[in-house]
């Protein structure tokens, strides 16, 4: 189950200043996932406690790829806040 709340880490320029500075760490989530549901999974898969959560639905968008139009899907994405100690190691 906790494997279908989180889908992916979000690993990206942005994300990695923000887990440096911050730590606070992105992940790509299920769309009908809620706060409380990403927190439980979070504790379950990284052995970490989150402070706070916090979520973003992206909505899909129009991209042009090599001349070519087409769409990226819509995603969910949310915001885990750990405390100053813990931290997440992505292998």
């Amino acid at each position: 189950m906790k494997n279908d709340i989180i889908i992916r880490p979000r690993i990206t320029e942005k994300s990695g200043m923000m887990n440096e500075s911050s730590n606070v760490y992105t992940f790509e989530v299920a769309k009908d996932s809620n706060k409380y549901l990403i927190a439980k999974a979070i504790k379950s898969l990284y052995k970490v406690t989150p402070i706070m959560v916090r979520t973003i639905n992206l909505p899909r968008r129009k991209v042009l790829v090599r001349g070519k139009r087409g769409t990226q899907s819509a995603v969910k994405k949310a915001l885990v806040y750990l405390k100053k100690g813990d931290k997440i190691e992505f292998a």
